[in-house]
């Protein structure tokens, strides 16, 4: 296996960060397989989708109906409603497996490799991508 840990920038608001191009290049000539990515983080997801058509955006207001940012929590640290992001592994979680075909990623047409980062109280995150070859 062959694995590599990456630094994402998020920000300090709520993100959805494509980083299909750093997955990309991760299993480029890797030949056929599979491409498990994993974020090592409490408060942050990945997720398989569409971006830039504001499925993105949706994304970041979809939990807002299910888990408000309010002081419902017990989770208590951190900025108000922060513990609805230790929640947010649980619908969107930390893990991906993705099929490697020829050293490229065998994605649908629209789809995208995307890190979700609720929490703006940490806007630095990593990333392990890990090739497991056919």
């Amino acid at each position: 296996m062959r694995t590599e840990v990456i630094t994402v920038q998020t920000g300090s608001r709520p993100t959805v960060r494509d980083i299909t191009a750093e997955a990309e290049r991760f299993v480029s000539g890797q030949g056929d397989g599979l491409l498990h990515v994993f974020v090592p983080h409490a408060t942050a997801g990945l997720a398989i989708i569409e971006t830039g058509a504001g499925s993105d955006d949706d994304l970041l207001t979809a939990p807002d109906a299910l888990l408000p940012t309010d002081d419902r929590w017990r989770h208590r640290h951190g900025s108000p409603g922060h513990g609805r992001d230790h929640v947010l592994p649980a619908f969107v979680p930390p893990y991906a497996t993705l099929p490697v075909v020829d050293g490229r990623l065998a994605l649908g047409t629209w789809q995208s490799v995307c890190l979700v980062d609720p929490n703006g109280d940490n806007p630095t995150r990593q990333v392990r991508f890990s090739f497991l070859p056919g």
